[in-house]
């Protein structure tokens, strides 16, 4: 990597709508929501931040933001920051 160049924090976007408002699975696997792929925290926040507010009116509906670098290379520790 060159010097003053970022390593790369791939963050996941992606939802759907919860069977009950107490569990984490999905009423319907075919039908989650990937919003993509973003190349930090920051990024991925905001996609989210976008598809929370669209869908505001679904209680059941629900994004998540998942730490993709962090399963890509869990004993790097250098990549714990968002």
């Amino acid at each position: 990597m060159a010097d003053g160049e970022k390593k790369q924090l791939l963050h996941l976007v992606f939802g759907g709508e919860l069977k009950d408002l107490e569990s984490m699975d999905f009423r319907d696997l075919d039908a989650l929501d990937i919003v993509g792929i973003f190349p930090n925290y920051a990024k991925a926040l905001d996609a989210w931040k976008s598809k929370a507010q669209m869908t505001v009116d679904n209680a059941h509906m629900r994004y998540f933001i998942v730490h993709m670098h962090r399963m890509l290379d869990p004993h790097d520790d250098s990549k714990t920051a968002s």
